[in-house]
């Protein structure tokens, strides 16, 4: 019967946990439109005549592009602002395509939206002007049915796509999205991987396709990591390079306490289904004691390898012979960077096409689960036993 209560009082925990945050999150919404038909409204009535004769702005907090739309319509302008802002993107509207472009010189677009047929200057002309001036902008046809062919004819130049008119604000909406999603992956795969070194105490806080070092942190060529204290003693660990690179870990094979060890010698390896990363001692000396709770739960590690999640500790016989040869602060960087650069270029070489598209230099977490037997004892060899 006890058990029977303590169930029911979960589940009815559960459920009502869950009508809060279904609650809170209806509340949250609300609010943020009620910002938005109040940004809107106020926008309409604000003097922008002296950047652009026609400029209407409309601008919410945090939003989720920044977007010029050029049209000589003044109902398509408004079906624009009106669809988009509430949906949290900000929106300027120009009626011309001299004012479009006086405003990308000064202003940060995500994308610009332009109509083809328009007085003065077409479409076209807007869609090569704005690629030549500023590339980084995506630009979109607004076309009606007669006007497609000149549309694909836009994308020769560097369109990104064309949306026809008229069109709903379901089909707005899910357009704009679409094409926030493909933006958002064009620009992933044109940025390097950045590396951080931060101050904060989870190296989860560091941003999707990023590598963390944190402040203080030695690291050795064989990406290890090593943070000494006072005494001598230091706790290792493998780095954020070596983590992301092999993914998820299913098992440690930690030293034994009391091992002596050599810098450069096998100190501890981790394994992924039937294979295995050997690293090596940044440092020379015994192990003193080994991280008994990784041992217990290796997911902390998909969390950071860093901070609690050290995999030993070794008592430093030599730390003033060896820490010079450690990397630490922009030196860490600069490994880290090149490594990434020599793991890109061998994965082009060697890599299977999956593991490697054309034009991507970031990283995926598990990119070693995607090689077979013979790639993976490469990379170890290159990146991990030196």
């Amino acid at each position: 019967m006890v058990l029977v209560f303590l169930f029911l009082s979960v589940i009815l925990f559960v459920i009502a946990d869950l009508a809060v945050r279904s609650f809170t999150r209806k509340v949250r919404e609300k609010h943020k439109r009620r910002e938005r038909e109040e940004a809107l409204a106020v926008s309409l009535k604000l003097d922008f005549t002296r950047e652009a004769k026609s400029l209407k702005r409309a601008s919410v907090e945090e939003p989720v592009a920044r977007i010029l739309c050029v049209d000589d319509e003044e109902v398509i302008l408004d079906s624009f602002r009106k669809i988009l802002v509430l949906d949290g993107y900000s929106v300027d509207t120009v009626q011309t395509g001299q004012e479009a472009l006086g405003l990308i010189q000064t202003h940060h677009y995500d994308f610009v939206f332009t109509d083809l047929k328009m007085p003065s200057m077409d479409g076209l002309d807007v869609v090569k002007s704005v690629k030549h001036m500023r590339p980084d902008i995506d630009v979109v046809v607004i076309t009606g049915y007669a006007t497609v062919e000149t549309a694909v004819e836009g994308m020769k130049h560097g369109a990104m796509d064309y949306v026809q008119k008229p069109f709903t604000e379901d089909e707005l909406l899910a357009f704009v999205k679409k094409a926030l999603i493909k933006r958002q992956d064009r620009i992933q795969k044109q940025l390097k991987p950045k590396v951080n070194i931060t101050h904060m105490p989870n190296a989860e806080r560091v941003r999707t396709g990023e590598f963390a070092i944190p402040g203080g942190v030695l690291i050795s060529q064989g990406h290890c990591w090593a943070s000494l204290s006072q005494e001598g003693s230091a706790k290792i660990g493998l780095d954020d390079f070596a983590k992301k690179l092999i993914g998820h870990v299913d098992e440690i094979e930690f030293p034994n306490v009391g091992m002596q060890v050599k810098a450069g010698q096998p100190l501890f390896s981790v394994r992924q289904k039937h294979r295995r990363v050997q690293f090596q001692a940044p440092i020379s000396g015994q192990v003193v004691k080994i991280n008994q709770a990784l041992s217990e739960d290796c997911d902390a590690l998909d969390m950071t390898p860093y901070q609690k999640n050290w995999v030993c500790i070794i008592d430093g016989d030599a730390l003033d012979a060896e820490v010079p040869g450690l990397k630490i602060g922009r030196s860490a960087v600069a490994l880290f960077q090149d490594d990434i650069d020599r793991f890109r270029a061998l994965m082009i070489e060697t890599g299977p096409k999956n593991a490697v598209e054309a034009g991507d230099d970031a990283l995926h977490l598990g990119e070693l689960e995607l090689l077979d037997d013979t790639q993976w004892d490469r990379v170890v060899k290159e990146f991990f036993r030196r």
